[in-house]
């Protein structure tokens, strides 16, 4: 495979200077799994998914049974960040001021005082949020959006960084609201996760058994850091070839008709939106980093492309009965595909 050389638009010297920037603080990310992998057994993909996510400032959806340590890897990646983490259990009772905050009458100097709620931390896992209503739902993702609150005429600004890890249970549909497409779009992944593997699930057992092996994680980056290296990030190099991959990847989603992919056409009713061409771009920067590379290749968008778009892909009835999914049809898509 050949690949664009990256000083064609770059001089050497510009690229030679972003690989020793990327190379000393994607030491500091292998630091990062060490740390979690202290307390978090396996999932490497899940965290380096969350690592992208992190990088490129977009928000995750998880579907996955219960009890897949997705609670505690939230709350390690926190930790070793040294940021503040809130876990609130979406639940049809929910009111959108339980999310935000709400203001609260002082008698003594009979004035509003407003109480923040939950939503006010950098890190914030949403727990079953297909359970809650949709109004419930959409105060959060307005926040994810603009990275901000509204409560009463007050204006808050959420912490930066800013990260949404929001799960669905899979096999329990009973008493649930499933988000909209619109809003599902507003995730930047939508990650599937599996079971541990058998010789993980035994780790897993010695390591939380045991009392003598729990461990308290370290800080190892500051909140001003990861800011630092999402600037760093955006700087790295991407060629017109990778572009115009990118572009047909998304429109072959549209129209897999015009790229010789006919059979997937009875399949899709809506293909990717623009916000899925653009977060597939970022995410594939945030893979060259933890690759250790100042350009993106042609594999980074692999890595990436089927927890981008996987989501954004409305599929007819016959999908189902095909054992058609978004990931099986991604997955096809770049099978099909000229890589440059």
């Amino acid at each position: 495979m050949i690949y664009a050389n990256p000083s064609t638009s770059q001089s050497s010297e510009q690229i030679r200077s972003l690989s020793e920037k990327i190379a000393l603080h994607q030491a500091l990310f292998e630091e990062l799994r060490t740390e979690i992998g202290q307390h978090i057994v396996g999932q490497k993909n899940l965290i380096d998914q969350l690592f992208i996510a992190l990088l490129c400032n977009g928000h995750v959806l998880l579907e996955g049974v219960p009890g897949l340590a997705k609670t505690s890897l939230l709350q390690s990646l926190s930790s070793v960040l040294n940021c503040s983490f809130n876990r609130i259990q979406f639940t049809p009772d929910l009111l959108p001021a339980d999310l935000t905050g709400t203001p609260i009458y002082q008698p003594k100097s009979e004035s509003f005082k407003v109480k923040k709620g939950p939503i006010f931390a950098s890190f914030i896992l949403a727990d079953e949020i297909n359970r809650a209503p949709a109004k419930v739902q959409s105060a959060l993702l307005e926040a994810m959006q603009e990275q901000q609150v509204t409560i009463g005429d007050e204006t808050f600004q959420l912490p930066n960084p800013f990260l949404v890890m929001a799960t669905q249970n899979p096999l329990e549909q009973e008493g649930t609201y499933p988000l909209p497409e619109a809003q599902m779009d507003r995730f930047m992944l939508k990650i599937h996760v599996d079971y541990p593997t058998k010789n993980e699930e035994l780790a897993i057992l010695r390591k939380h058994v045991n009392p003598s092996n729990k461990t308290v994680l370290k800080a190892l980056l500051e909140p001003q850091d990861l800011l630092n290296i999402r600037a760093l990030v955006e700087e790295i190099y991407m060629d017109e070839k990778i572009e115009h991959y990118i572009v047909d990847i998304i429109t072959a989603t549209r129209n897999p008709s015009a790229y010789g992919m006919s059979n997937l056409s009875r399949y899709l009713q809506t293909g990717a939106s623009p916000r899925g061409t653009l977060n597939l771009a970022r995410a594939a920067k945030a893979q060259a980093f933890l690759e250790n590379r100042a350009f993106v290749i042609p594999e980074d968008l692999h890595r990436v492309a089927t927890c981008v778009l996987n989501h954004r892909l409305q599929l007819h009835f016959e999908a189902s009965l095909d054992a058609m999914d978004g990931r099986t049809i991604v997955q096809q898509i770049l099978a099909t595909l000229e890589v440059p």
